[in-house]
């Protein structure tokens, strides 16, 4: 076997279960093994697939045995089996795929397994997602109003992003708006991953729809680059519903309360405008980052929702309503510097209800 090819049957054997679901979804998990009766995904108990072990030798994960017929081997041989591939080109397409990885090979470097929540597999996993135009990431967005997305935003879309409700229970996929969390230099520190529904209409039905992992101390999900001026706010959605009506607004989402409290501030920062949330959570954060800055010697503003946030204002009250709430809570001059009342640039959120029914139908009709 080639290393390209080692190298992807080793990521598929770390996902063992997660292939499994995938290409044998009629089967099940019984301890270490997942049994289905063969490669075709038929009903049964004859295939059995190792989902633990080491990366090589005897008993190494994703090694498979069909009793019945004597059939065995790795990951990538019940890929090409399952899909009945018969050139090795396609699949490894396949299997790139699946692991939504970019073309080429695989650096040296990410061979090696990362620690689970470090910053290298946050990293590890912003590298594996794609953009999020045309994706089912977009559909959410523009679902609860936010039809602006310039090309450096840190946000992708991963179509399969692994989640486990505890240690306890089986791994699950689920399609995943993916937000790169960094430091003041630019340095990806984190991941925050927004787990969907399978039509992007919502948030995916489960315990936990939003994680985050990494270092996210002092950091945050950062859209362009801070000169004098910046907002902060705790949600990803927050942010960018006021990024609608603030287009070259600098703005920053900490994640979470407490994190927006914690959140170290850009050395050229002079002002700073904090978004904050309806509940004492957000008043506790918005007290204590405001008492940080006015140490460090930087103006601030709150800026407060008429709802609970500022994504309910956007879609509660339109673009045109929504704007005129937040321009009075403004510096004068920052009003001129930052707002903008012309709609080519903001969009409406009429126009994301018409992108969202046509993406809706185009999903239902595949």
């Amino acid at each position: 076997m080639s290393s390209h090819a080692a190298d992807l049957a080793r990521r598929l054997a770390r996902n063992a279960e997660a292939v499994c679901r995938h290409y044998l979804s009629n089967g099940h998990r019984e301890g270490r093994y997942w049994l289905v009766g063969d490669v075709a995904n038929t009903r049964g108990r004859s295939l059995f697939v190792r989902l633990s072990g080491p990366d090589h030798g005897k008993g190494a994960a994703g090694k498979w045995t069909d009793a019945a017929t004597g059939e065995h081997g790795d990951l990538l041989d019940l890929i090409a089996l399952s899909r009945g591939l018969d050139r090795l080109h396609d699949t490894l397409e396949e299997a790139r795929s699946f692991l939504a990885m970019p073309p080429g090979p695989v650096p040296w470097q990410d061979r090696l397994p990362a620690p689970r929540g470090s910053p290298e597999s946050a990293r590890r996993l912003y590298a594996m997602s794609k953009p999020i135009a045309g994706t089912l990431a977009e559909t959410y967005l523009c679902g609860r109003g936010i039809v602006t997305a310039a090309a450096g935003d840190p946000l992708r879309f991963h179509p399969r992003c692994y989640y486990r409700p505890d240690e306890d229970s089986p791994t699950e996929t689920w399609p995943a708006l993916i937000a790169a969390v960094t430091d003041l230099g630019g340095r990806i520190t984190g991941a925050h991953r927004t787990w969907l529904d399978r039509l992007g209409q919502d948030k995916a039905p489960i315990d936990s729809p939003r994680r985050a992992m990494g270092h996210l101390l002092g950091h945050g999900v950062r859209f362009g680059a801070v000169d004098d001026v910046m907002a902060a706010g705790e949600g990803i959605e927050t942010m960018l519903s006021l990024r609608t009506i603030l287009p070259t607004l600098p703005m920053v989402a900490a994640l979470s309360a407490n994190h927006l409290a914690a959140l170290l501030f850009p050395p050229t920062l002079r002002r700073l405008y904090v978004s904050r949330d309806r509940d004492p959570a957000g008043d506790a954060a918005m007290a204590s980052l405001h008492h940080r800055a006015t140490a460090a010697g930087i103006e601030t503003h709150g800026l407060s929702p008429s709802f609970d946030d500022f994504n309910e204002d956007l879609r509660q009250l339109g673009t045109d309503e929504f704007r005129a709430s937040v321009r009075q809570q403004l510096a004068p001059q920052d009003v001129m510097r930052f707002m903008t009342s012309d709609m080519t640039v903001t969009g409406d959120y009429g126009t994301a209800n018409r992108f969202v029914v046509g993406r809706l139908d185009a999903l239902r009709s595949e």
